[in-house]
């Protein structure tokens, strides 16, 4: 049975990390089979951005919504813990309901919103209706019909993208910078759930990725600033962090 990667709608999360004797493989750090972690150096910080590799071969992803669950708002530790799951990582951006996803989601039978989104142009899908297609993918909507994502996948989270695919940086630089949340694929198809407390406009963001060598192809946008959070746990490493800054809403640490 493959254990379990999720993503949510959430908040949260307080700041902690332990660290333990990991095996390195060039940038990647093996936690456990099909897990690996990259850290990657931010030049005027001694902080880095973190990001978990996962092989969607032997791992399920997941996406869970208070609202499906009938469940009221979670951190992203409740819902590790409560779902038995290994890491959680915020889904998208929510609207004044702090139940619906901006852009487009649907799981299996459950439709969260409906609604396409013109401007949001990254697709991410997985739990694939039929062995033909990857587990995991990211979509570009400006290079593929959405119907035909729709037919293919039973998992669906529109979000705002970051990097086109082949590893195209999609912001220009601007002087709004955040703490991050995202999820990014490598050119294997492996899934990259990415975070970075210390903030960055995200074209820096983007441009730190693509030179670190962890081979990311595309990304997009999951939640920036306070509300961004991600929690990992296995028997040799736990990690909680939660993001702080955010221009013009949150501007401290």
């Amino acid at each position: 049975m493959k254990k379990v990667i999720v993503s949510t709608l959430i908040l949260i999360l307080a700041l902690s990390l332990l660290q333990t004797a990991i095996a390195k493989d060039g940038i990647w750090q093996k936690i456990d089979e099909g897990i690996f972690i990259a850290k990657i150096p931010i030049s005027q910080s001694s902080d880095s951005i973190l990001v978990i590799k996962i092989d969607p071969r032997l791992y399920q992803l997941q996406l869970l919504c208070a609202d499906e669950q009938n469940l009221p708002s979670l951190t992203a530790e409740q819902w590790a813990k409560k779902f038995n799951l290994i890491c959680a990582i915020n889904a998208g951006m929510f609207q004044t309901d702090h139940k619906s996803n901006v852009g487009f989601m649907k799981n299996f039978n459950y439709l969260n919103n409906a609604k396409i989104n013109s401007k949001y142009l990254s697709v991410a899908a997985f739990n694939p209706k039929d062995r033909n297609s990857p587990p995991f993918h990211i979509f570009d909507l400006d290079e593929t019909n959405f119907d035909s994502i729709k037919s293919k996948y039973q998992t669906i989270i529109q979000n705002l993208r970051l990097i086109k695919r082949q590893g195209s940086n999609r912001w220009s630089q601007k002087p709004n910078k955040w703490s991050e949340a995202a999820l990014g694929e490598d050119s294997q198809g492996n899934p990259l759930f990415i975070f970075s407390r210390y903030p960055l406009t995200m074209h820096d963001f983007n441009k730190l990725l693509l030179r670190s060598g962890i081979g990311i192809v595309c990304a997009q946008h999951l939640e920036g600033g306070p509300e961004a959070s991600i929690y990992f746990s296995t028997k040799n490493l736990t990690i909680k962090s939660m993001g702080s800054f955010e221009s013009s809403f949150n501007e401290n640490n």
